[in-house]
């Protein structure tokens, strides 16, 4: 199935100041998640972002924070989806299509796509701007929800999905952020 826009809202889980140093490849996971962030930013996609444990964690990491528009919401549990304000907010948001990025891919991820998965939504895990802190956790992360029924994608899928075509205001402000 493809990736649309107006069904789509972007999560990304809990890019944190003293998480993302820990994990593998931190430098490409924030650049592909701005990108994400910034392509749905553009074409009016609603984003949602986490923080895990805040005072233990620290916030969003600064080339992700602050963008207009987006929901940040603290939470406790390791699926978002078990936070009554995360379910709530992405419910009335109304979209079918969630769109997931961040870390630890193997805890947070991984069970905030099996719980999206279960109540019925469509979840597109973004492989490269998704981590852990070790390469055998994020593959099996991986592994696991492709096995579920999510949809593993890369950056450059999920922003050309939500293009839909070429030649457009939005294809002509973004295509820099790809090349």
């Amino acid at each position: 199935m493809l990736i649309r826009a107006e069904e789509s809202v972007l999560v990304i889980i809990d890019m944190q100041e003293r998480l993302v140093p820990a994990m593998q490849a931190p430098a490409r996971t924030i650049r592909n998640s701005r990108t994400l962030l910034s392509s749905a930013h553009e074409l009016g996609i609603p984003v949602i972002m986490t923080e895990q444990y805040p005072a233990g964690l620290g916030h969003t990491v600064p080339e992700l924070a602050g963008t207009p528009g987006t929901i940040v919401l603290e939470k406790m549990h390791f699926s978002c989806m078990e936070d009554d304000r995360f379910s709530e907010t992405l419910a009335r948001l109304g979209r079918k299509q969630v769109i997931l990025a961040g870390m630890e891919a193997h805890i947070c991820v991984v069970q905030t796509a099996a719980s999206m998965i279960e109540q019925k939504y469509e979840v597109f895990v973004v492989s490269d701007a998704t981590a852990s802190r070790t390469l055998e956790s994020e593959q099996a992360c991986i592994a696991r929800l492709s096995a579920s029924g999510a949809g593993i994608v890369t950056t450059e899928m999920v922003v050309f999905e939500w293009l839909g075509k070429a030649g457009t205001p939005a294809f002509k402000t973004l295509l820099p952020l790809i090349k």
